[in-house]
């Protein structure tokens, strides 16, 4: 039985995974933030679930900005478990508006989350990951790491980085056995999109007018979509990942985008051959790929 750690599991696409993986017969570490507080029913909740079905289910305390957080969590698993065979980075925050106007500050907190934490716990976990021998890391990226849409410049720009940290990783990986594979969600109603503050520069604002209004209407189009029956089922995503975990080593995809794609898988495509054939061909390391 496979062992299984996913970060952001107190809801959206992480606390359906959980789900997902352990009725399927992983042994599932759910992590999250603040467990015995702002998390706590959530945390119940997965536990009263797992207890119900007779699935395996551990939630566990991180937070992936922190390297404390992170490192008690390898100690507490080098104990309780006898390795990790799959990470999947799931932890994520959305910071929708005018891209001028978030602050210096803010732009560092969400790199911070989507992808200074994907590096946190993957160096920390890899430790573990390197000693299994089916090791694999999933990556939860978005369209936004391949695309790039208006007033999400902050957000696209910490995926653009994930997806550029996860393409060298699964080269770098390879010849020590652990895959390395990025699901790329289209729009879903997972609660992401609500999940970022406000930008900081009102003066910045002031200066857009009533430009600076249309992050919000946006935002409420986005919702009067996921509220409609057109909206695609976040069920997609711990499924996507689920197929990826029982792919063989070495047959998974290193990208692939679910859902509403806008032509994103079409864009891998034509860029994967340029990736592999005139780069990685070009520097004689055909065995990364």
């Amino acid at each position: 039985m496979k062992t299984v750690l996913i970060t952001g599991s107190s809801n959206g696409f992480g606390y359906l995974t959980a789900l997902t993986l352990a009725r399927k017969g992983y042994n599932v570490w759910a992590t999250m933030r603040d467990i015995n507080g702002k998390n706590k029913v959530k945390k119940e909740e997965l536990e009263n679930i797992a207890s119900k079905e007779n699935i395996s289910i551990t939630v566990a305390e991180l937070d992936v900005t922190s390297d404390k957080s992170t490192n008690d969590l390898v100690d507490r698993i080098l104990i309780e478990e006898n390795g990790l065979d799959v990470l999947i980075n799931n932890a994520g925050v959305m910071y929708v508006g005018i891209t001028e106007a978030y602050s210096l500050e803010q732009t560092q907190e969400q790199f911070d989350t989507n992808f200074f934490g994907v590096i946190r716990t993957s160096k920390a976990f890899l430790t573990l990951i390197k000693k299994s021998s089916d090791g694999l890391i999933i990556n939860i990226s978005s369209l936004a790491g391949r695309l790039v849409f208006p007033y999400f410049g902050i957000y696209c720009a910490s995926k653009f980085a994930l997806e550029a940290y996860s393409q060298a990783l699964k080269y770098e990986l390879k010849p020590l056995g652990v895959d390395v594979s990025v699901i790329e969600p289209g729009p879903y109603p997972s609660g992401l999109l609500y999940s970022g503050p406000k930008e900081d520069d009102a003066t910045t604002l002031e200066s857009y007018g009533e430009m600076a209004d249309v992050p919000k209407a946006m935002l409420q189009n986005f919702d009067s979509f996921y509220k409609s029956d057109a909206s695609p089922n976040p069920q997609e995503i711990p499924d996507a990942i689920l197929k990826v975990i029982e792919l063989q080593k070495g047959d998974r995809p290193i990208r692939q985008a679910i859902g509403i794609d806008y032509n994103t898988n079409e864009l891998n495509n034509k860029t994967s051959s340029i990736q592999e054939n005139l780069i990685i061909e070009a520097l004689q390391m055909e065995h990364l790929i």
